[in-house]
């Protein structure tokens, strides 16, 4: 709703590039917005937090790997060693600073549907490269659009199998927040983020969540901050900006 309000004007000034691409806006909602958030958040029923995170940094080699099967684009050194070290940093944070509890860790299909989430947004990513030149709104609009068509039979699978559970007031809370901060200013600022330095330097910025997700746990609920947090952190800033230190073409 909030996105078709602050969009209406100019999707009709869009509408004459949209309709001949409504296919590819169609894929882009379902497997970028539908696809990702159900692998994630049903891979949580079934793992734990830690593998999650490790899986989720894998995304950044993901689009690596598609970017250079379609169209050859070049890795550079930089870039490698710069996704080593965010890694790292995701790793150690996940660990809570035991590495070897990650050599412990057992695969189960949690992990399994966690990796078809890491699939469905490198392709997301991968595939913004060949959006048409219509405006941001336009962009979050019509996907979002399909995002909520193809939601409804997973929502109705979750009510028949009695899995639903309607919020409250503290959940509807989260719910606008949620629509507002993850699912609007963060999408939208990744979307331009590809735009302007292409999808494998956006990619990279990913393996910050974990790390940000932290930080704000210790300002806004108080938990407690430790070295192996800040190590994290310095890892994950550092790998971005020895990426960052000898920049590729935008392609």
């Amino acid at each position: 709703v909030i996105i078709v309000a602050i969009s209406l004007p100019q999707l009709a000034r869009d509408w004459p590039v949209v309709k001949k691409r409504l296919p590819y806006f169609f894929i882009l909602g379902t497997v970028g917005y539908t696809c990702f958030n159900a692998a994630l958040y049903s891979a949580l029923k079934y793992t734990t937090a830690i593998n999650a995170a490790v899986i989720q940094a894998v995304i950044p080699a993901v689009i690596f790997i598609f970017n250079f099967a379609l169209f050859r684009t070049k890795v550079l050194a930089v870039q490698i060693i710069g996704f080593m070290l965010t890694i790292c940093g995701v790793a150690l944070l996940a660990s809570r600073g035991d590495l070897m509890s990650l050599v412990r860790l057992e695969f189960n299909p949690g992990d399994a549907i966690m990796l078809l989430a890491v699939l469905a947004y490198a392709i997301y990513t991968v595939i913004l490269r060949w959006k048409p030149a219509v405006d941001w709104r336009t962009l979050m609009a019509i996907p979002a659009t399909a995002a909520l068509l193809t939601s409804i039979p997973l929502m109705g699978w979750e009510v028949l199998s009695d899995q639903a559970i309607w919020p409250e007031a503290k959940g509807w809370a989260i719910v606008l927040y949620t629509a507002l901060f993850p699912s609007l200013v963060a999408q939208i600022s990744f979307i331009k983020g590809v735009e302007e330095i292409g999808p494998n330097r956006a990619g990279l910025f990913i393996n910050l969540i974990p790390v940000f997700g932290t930080f704000l746990s210790v300002m806004i609920i108080g938990e407690t901050l430790h070295l192996y947090q800040i190590i994290a952190l310095l890892l994950a800033l550092g790998g971005i900006a020895v990426a960052e230190r000898k920049k590729p073409p935008v392609v």
